[in-house]
């Protein structure tokens, strides 16, 4: 049975997908209000990763014997100045992710929880390829700047993403 203390951290993490996975559906919100359905799909699939994450979490604490506690959200942010500002935010939110996720195997390693640790190792090297994700398209946003072209070439490019399960999960 996990303490008392990861099973809160476990929670708070649980929550907090959910909450990307809104802000998310909000960056998706912005971009299709700009007829950016490319960039409103990435957004999308963001979210569906993001509700896949917290029930990754979600399952691991039934399967342990914990007890998942479901909160209310804050509501995401839904103005952004640019495409280029959205992403920013993403990547900055995707940060702070990596930050909790890495609080989480403290506590995990501190507690000598081998389980949690083995979870937690997906969940870091899911953040590398999300940091990763959202850096490249902010260079190449800032690289495009007010070249409209390569905006939509970008856009066309980014809608045809699309969510497909780990298989490894």
């Amino acid at each position: 049975m996990l303490s008392e203390n990861l099973m809160k951290a476990i929670n708070d993490q649980i929550n907090y997908e959910l909450y990307s996975a809104n802000a998310y559906l909000a960056m998706q919100a912005y971009c299709a209000s700009k007829d950016l359905d490319g960039f409103a799909n990435f957004f999308n699939v963001q979210a569906q990763e993001e509700n896949f994450h917290a029930m990754k979490f979600f399952n691991y604490l039934n399967q342990v014997g914990g007890r998942v506690l479901i909160e209310a959200l804050p509501s995401p942010e839904n103005n952004f100045e640019s495409i280029l500002h959205a992403f920013k935010e993403g990547l900055k939110h995707e940060k702070n992710v990596t930050k909790r996720v890495y609080n989480l195997m403290d506590i995990a390693t501190d507690e000598r929880e081998h389980a949690t640790i083995s979870l937690l190792k997906w969940f870091i090297d899911e953040q590398v390829e999300e940091e990763t994700t959202f850096n490249n398209i902010v260079k190449r946003l800032e690289r495009v700047s007010e070249d409209a072209a390569a905006l939509y070439a970008l856009d066309a490019e980014l809608a045809s993403r699309v969510f497909t399960p780990p298989t490894t999960a």
